[in-house]
């Protein structure tokens, strides 16, 4: 079959692809915020209220996509590498949905997310050989600082979901930032000193691209990936959409970016801003693939192969 259908459970949301593998045209794709990992934090499990989530996401998926006629490649992250009850939540989904899950580790996140990257350079025409790419997921931030044909990455267990639990509010949150991040600093002023600084810092994953969206004036119903690809955010721009969606009532910052959501964005927004004082860049680029996208690519280049 030259159809695959690649699968992204992460910590927060669940994303599916379906492409044409001799196209590379996409058939169909889908995203739902599950939140995998919620209060994961403060129990080391993931919940029946996720897995149930998770599996009526994966019924919708089917129905959309068919999983009866493509291969299926699904891989999970950071909630279910911590989880201490992985594997039963891992065979209940696949004896209810026939979906077999992989857990993949930091450095597979970073390849797959990297040849998603690489791919959406391309089709902007950017050229840009010496980057540092950030995935700010539900429970982990993954760091690939990228020099033309090398990377060097690390994956921290940093995430929207685990912080906003873990912390009462978001002022707490705001004092403690830059101590929790302190780890990610270390390892990027070490990849800065030993190998050189890079270009230009680009960001992945829901923070970056719902802020985005903000900024180009889309809502959860109108948004429109192939306008957020390649969209510059600045620091300032934080600022400005972190302080809109505090001043939102509840049923706006819905309207806006999701349900399930509006709690968990302004984590991310204070984890994306340490990001841009550890890396020393004002500005980013944000673009809308990710491990879904690198996991359909490099699938589909193995059929080639073969």
């Amino acid at each position: 079959m030259r159809n695959i259908i690649a699968i992204d459970l992460g910590s927060n949301s669940i994303r599916a692809l379906k492409i044409d593998c001799k196209t590379k045209y996409t058939i169909s794709s889908f995203h739902k915020t599950v939140r995998t990992a919620d209060n994961l934090a403060n129990t080391g499990e993931i919940s029946r209220g996720a897995l149930d989530r998770i599996l009526k996401a994966l019924d919708e998926i089917n129905k959309k996509m068919d999983f009866s006629n493509s291969t299926i490649k699904a891989v999970t992250t950071e909630a279910l590498r911590q989880a201490s009850n992985s594997k039963e939540i891992l065979d209940e989904i696949e004896s209810k949905t026939g979906v077999i899950f992989n857990i993949i580790n930091g450095d597979d996140e970073a390849k797959y997310a990297l040849i998603a990257t690489k791919y959406r350079l391309e089709k902007l025409n950017l050229n840009i050989d010496r980057f540092l790419l950030a995935d700010i997921g539900g429970a982990s931030t993954e760091l690939i600082f990228n020099y033309r044909d090398r990377f060097f990455s690390k994956s921290f267990p940093i995430g929207i979901v685990t912080l906003t639990q873990r912390y009462n509010n978001i002022e707490e949150l705001e004092q403690n930032i830059s101590d929790i991040m302190s780890n990610v600093k270390e390892f990027s002023d070490e990849v800065y000193k030993t190998y050189g600084y890079v270009d230009e810092f680009i960001a992945i994953a829901g923070t970056p691209t719902t802020l985005a969206s903000l900024k180009l004036g889309l809502t959860y119903s109108t948004y429109d990936a192939t306008k957020i690809h390649g969209t510059i955010l600045t620091k300032e721009d934080l600022d400005i959409q972190l302080n809109n969606l505090l001043n939102m009532s509840k049923r706006e910052r819905e309207e806006t970016i999701g349900v399930g959501r509006e709690d968990l964005i302004a984590s991310g927004i204070l984890i994306y801003r340490e990001l841009y004082t550890i890396s020393n860049f004002n500005k980013s680029i944000v673009i809308d693939d990710g491990i879904r996208e690198g996991l359909a690519f490099n699938e589909c280049a193995k059929l080639s192969i073969k």
